[in-house]
């Protein structure tokens, strides 16, 4: 469920932490960490709070964006995938999907599109539909990226899900441009 300020009152009382505390607190818990799983129970932490639009101005205050894009270039797959799950997450908001594009995070996400974690790449999908627009479409509606998404778009027999959200993807942001001939070099297939 979505908070705003009272229900958020509400639920702390006089005396609990506030929400920006709170998630500061994390941040500093995340910065100090020196052992992975630690780092990982944070950041999933913070991908959930990224859910919520209430959140998105804290987010945006403490840099949670940037840390979750920095947590997609580690070599930990749970830092991965709950970094693009934060993005994903957080992304439909026009200021948080700024940012994200700003910071070159669509080329780390085209990049989890290729991950083993199922989790991953259905976090990758669903951001790079939120963040596809007329600023970057190039970008990610390279004919690479184009084909991998077909691909996961035609494997509804091995995955349901990674199908329907690449169909989804294709029909929003490829088919419509490949019949309206914006995109003559994109196969839609």
């Amino acid at each position: 469920m979505f908070t705003n300020d009272r229900r958020q009152e509400e639920r702390t009382g006089r005396y609990g932490t506030h929400r920006l505390q709170y998630l500061q607190d994390l941040v500093s818990r995340f910065q100090n960490a020196t052992d992975e799983e630690t780092k990982e129970k944070i950041v999933a932490n913070l991908a959930n709070f990224a859910y919520d639009p209430y959140n998105y101005k804290f987010l945006r205050q403490l840099n949670v964006l940037e840390l979750f894009l920095d947590c997609i270039t580690e070599p930990n797959e749970k830092l991965v995938e709950f970094g693009v799950g934060g993005i994903c997450n957080s992304c439909a908001d026009p200021a948080n999907a700024a940012i994200i594009t700003r910071c070159s995070g669509i080329p780390l996400i085209i990049q989890c599109l290729s991950s083993p974690v199922r989790n991953t790449v259905n976090y990758a999908l669903g951001a790079l539909y939120y963040l596809c627009d007329a600023s970057n479409k190039e970008e990610i509606l390279k004919p690479e990226v184009v084909d991998l998404i077909e691909r996961y778009a035609a494997a509804g027999a091995v995955d349901v899900n990674f199908s329907n959200l690449a169909n989804t993807f294709l029909e929003k942001h490829v088919r419509r441009e490949h019949v309206t001939g914006v995109f003559p070099h994109l196969n839609s297939s």
